[in-house]
């Protein structure tokens, strides 16, 4: 699977997961969103959830920029919009926080629950808390890939989150 960043450049570039896997030619930065090709768009906004069904696409896009101007950006990325489900941050920015993930630990996520944890590895072998990211997930990741779809996907989030499903 193709790894693209659509790389706004407004962070801490010391800190910046983009900016290394793009070091380590693990993933291709665009400076617009013109400049950015199609594919699953990691959009924390989106209205359905990334599933083991979204793996016939054959490139992730995420949006490197601050969560201020996330919601406008990722609209203008081509592609289908999948939101990730519960998971649970490791970098050490936002570390034990859902939903707070850098682009590497996004990247990661989605590759598991697409059947690709051998890629997630790879990414995220380049951070020294990189594995401490499928540790803390171990459980989600490996029920999310399992699941069939995305109402499937949100039904076992629901249960990490104590909420009943919709």
């Amino acid at each position: 699977m193709e790894i693209h960043v659509r790389y706004e450049g407004d962070d801490d570039p010391e800190k910046c997961s983009a900016r290394k896997l793009a070091r380590f030619d693990l993933a291709e930065l665009h400076r617009s969103a013109g400049a950015t090709p199609p594919g699953i768009v990691l959009n924390p906004f989106a209205n359905q959830a990334l599933s083991p069904a979204d793996a016939d696409h054959t490139a992730l896009v995420a949006l490197d920029c601050s969560w201020e101007t996330a919601e406008k950006e990722a609209f203008e990325l081509q592609g289908p919009h999948r939101a990730l489900p519960f998971l649970v941050a490791a970098n050490p920015v936002n570390y034990g926080r859902p939903f707070q993930l850098n682009t590497v630990e996004a990247f990661a996520g989605a590759l598991c629950i697409l059947g690709e944890r051998e890629h997630a590895e790879r990414l995220l072998s380049k951070f020294r808390w990189g594995h401490t990211f499928l540790e803390l997930n171990e459980e989600p990741l490996s029920r999310y890939a399992a699941c069939a779809d995305s109402e499937a996907v949100v039904d076992v989030q629901a249960e990490y989150l104590g909420e009943e499903s919709v």
